[in-house]
C-alpha cells in the first residue's frame, strides 16, 4: 500500500538524513576539520563571531568532551579562542580569531549561502513542510 509520492516513510527520512550527514562529513573533511569543529565554526559564523561554549554542546547535542576536543584543535590552528564570560569564573565564550574569520569567509560562508539558495528554491509549501 502506497502513501503517495508526497508522503515520506520513516525509512526514507532516515536515508535522507544519512545522505545529508555524509555531505556535511565530506565537506568538513574537505576543510580539514572534524564534523564537530565544522559545526562550531558554523555556529560562530551565524552567531556573529562569538557563542557560549555550553551553548554549542547543547545546540548540537555534543558531549562537553567532544566540544572541548574540537575547540582545542581549532585553537591550535588559530581559528578560535576561548575566554571567560565577563563576571564568571566558569562560563566560557568561544570567539573567532581574525584567522578564523578569514577561514569562515572562504570555507563556511559559501556553504551557508548554498544552503540558503537551496532553501529559497523550494516552494512556500515545501519550505513549511
Amino acid at each position: 500500500m502506497s502513501n503517495g509520492p508526497e508522503v515520506a516513510s520513516a525509512r526514507q527520512l532516515d536515508a535522507l538524513y544519512q545522505k545529508t550527514d555524509k555531505i556535511y562529513y565530506e565537506f568538513a573533511r574537505g576543510c580539514g576539520l572534524s564534523e564537530t569543529a565544522y559545526w562550531i565554526l558554523y555556529a560562530l559564523e551565524v552567531s556573529g563571531g562569538s557563542v557560549a561554549q555550553a551553548g554549542i554542546a547543547e545546540e548540537f547535542s555534543y558531549s562537553r568532551q567532544t566540544v572541548n576536543s574540537a575547540l582545542k584543535a581549532l585553537e591550535a590552528r588559530g581559528l578560535a579562542e576561548l575566554s571567560f564570560v565577563e563576571g564568571s569564573r566558569r562560563k566560557k565564550l568561544v570567539s573567532l580569531t581574525d584567522t578564523g574569520r578569514a577561514f569562515n569567509a572562504e570555507r563556511i560562508v559559501p556553504a551557508i549561502e548554498a544552503e540558503d539558495r537551496a532553501f529559497a528554491s523550494l516552494s512556500p509549501e515545501e519550505r513549511a513542510e
